[in-house]
């Protein structure tokens, strides 16, 4: 009764902060588990009570108010565990603006780091005394890095928790800084409040339908915003148990997942496409058969595009243990908002809309009158919730579009953050839209492609990815995909289609990996015939230039996106480790007289 009863007065009250939600849940449940940790991905266990981690925090929190920081920023340099956990509640606890990164490996480029810490001007490094002695050297080389002060937090002692003082804070004050992942620019710090968090939590909880008997598995990277808020915040909101693993333990062996989805019984757990293609090309018939995944509620899907493909196959492969396609859950969002923007119904199957590929490529959506090889099949991402508004706006007039019409997809509500940090101009341009015809606003111009249907929104790419050959609009993912599936050997998900300037004019550039395995017999004049047949009977489109390169060589982010900007500079630059390339002169198009092409 006392578990319903506090769940009940945080869903009334709406509470400032996580915080107040803590320690909530620590004086009416400070026995029950909140966090348990695979360390292995499979059977070692760790554990954390709300009274813990509340017990913790304050440790943490007074430590750090006692230095001063209350008000400035602490980077977070954690492997996947528990100490994250504490450390950003710490951080919360002391008012001081939390700054999640990913911890670099020994001899690892620091760059991206480096921008990170200059930006921020963080002046505390919280971590573990493995991490730190594992980068000491390269940190202490960086001028950048040397100046700050480092505090291992699993290795404290004293009686700090005693002494800590709740922190002045409110609905608008910072609660940490989510760096954007980088894959079209250099990453931007997105400042978040601790009203975003719950109201965005709420939304969540609302949409995935969680209660206090709902059970979370998530391997998702804690240090990015769909790990973070969906793995670690939401489960504390809504008063339920998770199980975290290690991200790397999924991609070693996909099954360490559903089996934590079948051992702990979950509710509520997902990720990106990638990860349930792995588990329909790892895991084995025989493995799939000592599974139960009838728990399984929520199944999310985003971060990437969702493919009709994958949700049918997983759906069918993984029948026999009890998983249900009505569990498949595509949902839209991104750090700008917080993390979710959009989301269907729970227990309704994904919804799916057939489009005239041509059509698409004008920016319209039709219906297709008969199959066609270039008709696509697209996945809906739901609606908002709450006072949150999506609509969708022609990037270049600023005026709405009309429904079933592609334009740029905009956001307003109280989960849209307060924009990048110490980038006012970029503040402005993305957080502070109107459209031109009705005054509406301010909007948040996500950079995402899509549009409405019957209330359902439909996401087709980036703004700034969109490929545009002799008037048509390509999009990159499609074209990769396509690329992906010409030839075994070659990587999905590990490709890039961008394209460059030849003779004043757009030409498509493909850049793709090949499998380890194949590297020693590859026969690249076959692969690349391959990928040029497939584009050219897919999409009608010729290649300027097909690289085939070295597995693992592909520019990506610490999430694991394309970074096609920083893959089209490499091979402008001449610096991607190719194993294999055909380069192609293309004549330059020439339009008839009496045709009206769009350049």
């Amino acid at each position: 009764m006392k578990t319903a009863q506090a769940t009940y007065q945080l869903q009334a009250l709406t509470p400032a902060s996580f915080v107040e939600i803590l320690r909530e849940r620590a004086i009416n449940q400070p026995h029950k588990v909140a966090y348990t940790f695979l360390e292995d991905g499979e059977t070692e266990e760790i554990n954390l009570t709300y009274g813990e981690l509340d017990r913790k925090a304050r440790f943490i929190g007074a430590l750090l108010q006692n230095l001063g920081l209350t008000g400035e920023r602490a980077l977070l340099l954690y492997p996947p565990g528990l100490d994250f956990v504490t450390a950003f509640f710490g951080c919360l606890y002391a008012g001081v603006v939390a700054v999640p990164a990913y911890p670099p490996r020994r001899n690892q480029s620091l760059d991206r780091l480096q921008a990170i810490v200059k930006d921020c001007q963080a002046k505390e490094v919280l971590t573990t005394t493995s991490v730190w002695k594992n980068i000491e050297r390269s940190c202490a080389e960086n001028p950048e890095f040397a100046s700050m002060r480092w505090l291992a937090t699993d290795n404290l002692s004293g009686y700090w928790d005693k002494v800590w003082k709740e922190p002045a804070i409110d609905s608008d004050s910072l609660a940490f800084l989510q760096y954007t992942s980088g894959s079209t620019g250099t990453p931007k710090g997105v400042m978040v409040s601790h009203g975003n968090l719950v109201h965005n939590s709420r939304q969540i909880h609302q949409a995935f339908g969680h209660n206090s008997k709902s059970r979370g598995v998530i391997w998702l990277p804690l240090y990015h915003d769909m790990g973070l808020i969906g793995g670690v915040l939401q489960p504390l909101y809504g008063g339920f148990p998770v199980t975290l693993m290690s991200p790397l333990d999924l991609l070693q062996k996909p099954l360490r997942w559903l089996q934590a989805i079948s051992k702990y019984q979950a509710t509520t757990s997902g990720g990106p496409n990638f990860a349930y293609d792995l588990c329909l090309k790892k895991i084995s018939p025989e493995q799939r058969d000592s599974l139960d995944l009838s728990s399984w509620q929520v199944a999310f899907s985003g971060a990437e595009p969702v493919r009709a493909e994958t949700l049918e196959q997983f759906a069918e492969y993984f029948a026999p243990c009890g998983f249900r396609k009505e569990a498949f859950y595509p949902c839209y969002g991104m750090a700008e908002s917080t993390l979710f923007i959009a989301g269907g119904l729970k227990q309704s199957a994904p919804v799916i809309q057939k489009v005239d590929g041509s059509a698409l490529e004008q920016n319209q959506v039709v219906a297709p009158t008969e199959e066609k090889e270039d008709n696509q099949t697209l996945v809906g991402c739901g609606y908002p919730r709450l006072d949150q508004k999506v609509v969708i706006a022609h990037p270049e007039s600023l005026t709405k579009c009309a429904e079933g019409e592609v334009g740029e997809i905009w956001v307003s509500g109280s989960s849209v953050a307060k924009g990048y940090w110490n980038r006012p101009e970029q503040t402005k341009e993305t957080f502070e839209a109107y459209l031109a015809d009705t005054q509406e606003g301010p909007f948040l111009r996500t950079g995402d492609l899509g549009f409405l249907l019957d209330g359902e929104l439909f996401v087709t790419g980036r703004c700034k990815d969109v490929i545009i050959i002799r008037g048509r609009n390509h999009y990159p993912q499609d074209i990769e995909r396509t690329v992906a599936e010409s030839n075994s050997v070659l990587r999905a998900g590990y490709g890039a289609a961008f394209a460059t300037k030849v003779n004043g004019e757009e030409r498509l550039v493909v850049v793709q990996e090949v499998e380890r395995t194949a590297l020693r017999r590859l026969d690249v004049d076959q692969v690349i015939g391959d990928i040029r047949q497939a584009l050219t009977g897919q999409h009608g489109l010729q290649v300027h230039a097909v690289l085939l390169i070295k597995t693992g060589s592909i520019p990506k982010t610490s999430s694991g996106k394309i970074q096609r900007f920083a893959c089209r500079a490499k091979f402008e630059a001449g610096t991607l480790e190719v194993v294999g390339s055909d380069k192609r002169e293309v004549k330059p198009f020439k339009p008839r007289a009496s045709r009206r092409v769009t350049l």
